[in-house]
């Protein structure tokens, strides 16, 4: 079987978008609203994951194996959220989003230059990144918990809002700051 150059024109047993009809107990509706968020949070997802993979391979300095094993254990953590996402994309009947287009197209992290950042700029852009995708998440488990999808309230809550703010903490201490004297003594 030849496949076209377009990919869009080739044979899909689901089309992107669409839900099938699975019986898990909440309306389409509700479904389809979730697997939008979830398919957003999960291209973000993605994103972090290549953030952190290229701030592994190129911090440098000081703390180099410090930053270098924080980094990859951080994208290990990225690499099975974004698979509990998918996958509750696809238990809510959806079509995850898996390409490296798809994370282009639709995640609104801020891209890292092609070269080298010095490891500050690393640990300030995933910092970032962070606060942007909680940002993006809570609201999103609000309302899913509103519209009664327990399911995915509870995996953004438990796993990806939690794991983003262990993640961000880590981050944050490793950023050097000004040391604050108290003024007692």
């Amino acid at each position: 079987m030849t496949l076209s150059s377009r990919p869009e024109a080739d044979p899909v047993s689901q089309s992107f978008g669409s839900l099938a009809p699975v019986r898990i107990g909440l309306p389409e509706e509700v479904r389809h609203a979730s697997v939008s968020a979830l398919n957003r949070l999960l291209t973000h997802t993605m994103a972090m994951r290549d953030l952190y993979k290229k701030s592994h391979w190129q911090t440098a300095g000081i703390t180099f194996l410090e930053l270098h094993q924080l980094f990859d254990k951080h994208y290990d953590e990225q690499v099975a959220l974004m698979d509990a996402l998918a996958e509750r994309v696809q238990a809510l009947g959806g079509v995850a989003r898996a390409l490296a287009g798809d994370v282009v197209s639709e995640s609104r992290l801020a891209r890292a230059p092609h070269g080298i950042e010095t490891p500050h700029h690393q640990l300030e852009r995933l910092l970032d990144a962070h606060e942007f995708v909680l940002g993006e998440a809570r609201p999103l488990a609000r309302e899913a918990a509103e519209r009664g999808d327990d399911g995915t309230n509870d995996l953004l809550v438990s796993q990806l809002i939690r794991t983003h703010e262990m993640q961000s903490w880590f981050v944050w201490r490793h950023i050097p700051r000004t040391i604050q004297r108290d003024e007692r003594g």
